[in-house]
């Protein structure tokens, strides 16, 4: 299998190559057009902030390429985000796979942190991304923004209010938290999208 995770000044990029050589695949860093387009996976990922990434991404002409992909996609993270219409942060036209919004978490308690950051749980999960899960499985966070739950939500997590913990339309997945860190749950996932989809 040819795994790709585009490389596009992003951090977290390690963490998800090692999850990948864990679970014995070998996967290649990078922003070559003809080594996306051939790959049989490619994963998005992303920690950062969205108006400096879609420029770069614009610049380099993955805007286009990634829209254009017909193998499955996952995007993690600020990549998720980033395959929405429009992010709040820094007004932010993105690049439109999902047709909704990114909005930022507004407090709603004294006890309201954000950036949301740490452990919570999924629910009404569907798709094949999260097959196999057990009941209310625990996955982690860190993000400041988030999409509204909708017509392309594959899981919930609550958190302030309920949100999109997952997306997925067509061979476009997505998950607002971090597989590569959310233990055997985030393994199995990985899985999921390597072997089944």
């Amino acid at each position: 299998m040819k795994a790709v995770i585009i490389d596009y000044n992003a951090g977290n990029i390690r963490s998800v190559e090692n999850a990948l050589k864990r679970l014995g695949v070998a996967s290649v860093i990078t922003a070559d057009e003809q080594l996306i387009r051939n790959a049989d996976k490619v994963i998005f990922p992303g920690v950062g902030e969205a108006a400096t990434t879609m420029s770069f991404l614009k610049e380099r002409g993955l805007d286009l390429l990634i829209k254009s992909l017909t193998k499955p996609v996952l995007g993690i993270c600020l990549g998720m985000q980033l395959m929405c219409r429009y992010s709040e942060e820094g007004d932010t036209q993105c690049l439109g796979i999902f047709d909704t919004e990114v909005k930022r978490f507004i407090n709603q308690r004294h006890e309201d942190k954000v950036p949301h950051m740490g452990w919570n749980t999924l629910y009404n999960m569907k798709g094949k991304l999260l097959k196999g899960l057990p009941a209310d499985p625990y996955v982690y966070f860190v993000h400041s923004y988030y999409v509204p739950v909708g017509d392309y939500t594959a899981a919930t997590t609550d958190y302030i209010q309920p949100f999109s913990a997952a997306m997925q339309k067509d061979n476009f997945y997505a998950t607002q938290f971090h597989p590569e860190k959310s233990g055997s749950i985030g393994e199995q996932i990985l899985k999921n999208f390597l072997f089944e989809i």
